[in-house]
């Protein structure tokens, strides 16, 4: 059975690409094209498809996508607190799932996941190769079998680190953070000790064949992604990016589909580059970021600084961003941080599909606009990203007017009745409106 990919190839159009066209309202032929020409992915293992998978298209003429990572890890490991994270991270706007996990049974955690997420779900194998290993005794059996197994479950999309080279380590000299993506250290140290070339690399084409016999969309880890904005746009991060430029093309030329992630830590003024050097050596590939972070200094509020990048990020080539939550570099997320982080990128992804000019992009603002204008406080509410927050908000707000006035009033506690701009339009509008000249 053809890959996604393949079939957009030969000119027709798939039930997935169909349903991506009308989910986005964006005529299908466009959607096959940009598949076809590899700018475009639908993540879509076809097990999961056969289950509970709602098709959803990567790439710059849809909306920008929202990723959400949970996952446990080797301190903190519970299946129901990770479901609770995906249920959240979905019902405030997710568009995909990345576990992470990296401690109790991968299996059954990945299992349950799966099980319960209708959106394209993601891992990151490496992780799972490691466990209950040294790094060192690692061998490409040992991957290719993981790799097959979480293929088997239904995954749609795997971060692959094979872009990161023997030959580049010497390049981190000057870093600042050298390494902080886990599988890009991982393989670094593997090859160290043993000599050889990353194994990801070496056994590509096996990694294809995999990836193809069930539609599983890669996608290109870059394991030496900047870590400090002072390593951002180095000679290691380009060196990187030039070697999965190079496997972006070997494996469509296989039938795979292909996204490539990005940085990181990127000053402001360096990301508009960063997104036209990856679309010039992906050739057009969509661009996964992680934010980007635009500063360091601000733990516990790094979802803001991802959000600002990932607006620039998104704008500039991004399809793609996956969320940073308040505890970046603090601790494991918890259901109210992964909250927290879900809505700062869809922020951040709607303020850019705004300001591309994307058709439809602005329509909810507008409406929200109108309700707020006339004072239509449940409209105004409904049409609000984060409608708990908002209305909870408003009723705080309504106690302190009081409630006896709170349902009818036409003002907020922020202004009070009498420096109510919204209230006082009002009455200019009145004001102004023109007389019907037949009026007596």
């Amino acid at each position: 059975m053809a890959t996604q990919l393949q079939i957009a190839r030969t000119g027709v159009i798939s039930d997935e690409v169909g349903f991506v066209a009308q989910t986005e309202n964006v005529d299908a032929e466009l959607i096959r094209r940009d598949l076809a020409g590899g700018r475009l992915v639908i993540p879509a293992n076809k097990l999961h498809l056969k289950t509970n998978l709602k098709p959803a298209g990567i790439g710059r003429i849809l909306s920008t996508k929202v990723n959400a990572n949970i996952g446990t890890s080797s301190v903190r490991s519970s299946v129901e607190a990770e479901v609770e994270k995906m249920q959240v991270a979905l019902a405030v706007g997710a568009d995909a799932i990345m576990d992470l996990s990296t401690g109790g049974n991968l299996d059954q955690i990945r299992e349950r996941l799966i099980a319960e997420c209708p959106v394209p779900f993601g891992t990151v194998p490496i992780y799972q190769v490691i466990e209950g290993r040294n790094v060192e005794d690692i061998d490409h059996r040992t991957i290719l079998d993981i790799i097959e197994k979480q293929a088997a479950q239904g995954v749609d999309f795997f971060t692959i680190h094979a872009g990161v080279l023997k030959e580049h380590l010497p390049l981190l000299e000057n870093r600042i953070a050298g390494i902080v993506s886990r599988g890009g250290a991982l393989l670094a140290k593997w090859m160290l000790h043993h000599n050889r070339q990353n194994p990801f690399y070496e056994m590509f084409d096996d990694l294809c064949a995999i990836l193809t016999e069930y539609d599983i969309c890669f996608s290109l880890g870059d394991g030496l992604r900047p870590g400090a904005i002072a390593d951002a746009t180095d000679q290691a991060q380009l060196a990187e990016l030039r070697t999965i430029g190079e496997l972006t093309q070997r494996s469509q030329e296989k039938g795979c589909q292909v996204m490539v992630e990005g940085p990181g830590h990127v000053p402001f003024d360096q990301i508009r580059h960063n997104m036209e050097i990856e679309q010039e050596i992906c050739h057009g590939a969509p661009f996964y970021v992680l934010g980007p972070l635009v500063t360091d200094i601000a733990p516990g509020y790094d979802h803001i600084t991802s959000a600002i990048g990932g607006t620039a990020a998104a704008f500039y080539g991004a399809s793609f961003l996956c969320y940073v939550t308040p505890r970046e570099h603090l601790g494991l997320p918890n259901a109210d941080d992964v909250r927290a982080g879900v809505i700062a990128t869809k922020i951040a992804a709607h303020a850019a599909d705004i300001a591309r000019g994307l058709k439809g992009a602005s329509d909810r603002d507008k409406r929200l606009s109108i309700a707020r204008t006339n004072l239509q406080w449940q409209e105004h509410l409904a049409e609000s990203l984060d409608p708990q927050t908002a209305e909870k908000m408003h009723l705080e707000a309504c106690e302190e007017i009081g409630p006896e006035q709170s349902s009818s009033a036409d003002y907020c506690s922020m202004c009070g009745k009498e420096w109510c701009s919204i209230r006082i339009n009002k009455e200019i509008r009145k004001a102004i409106k023109p007389k019907d000249p037949t009026s007596v």
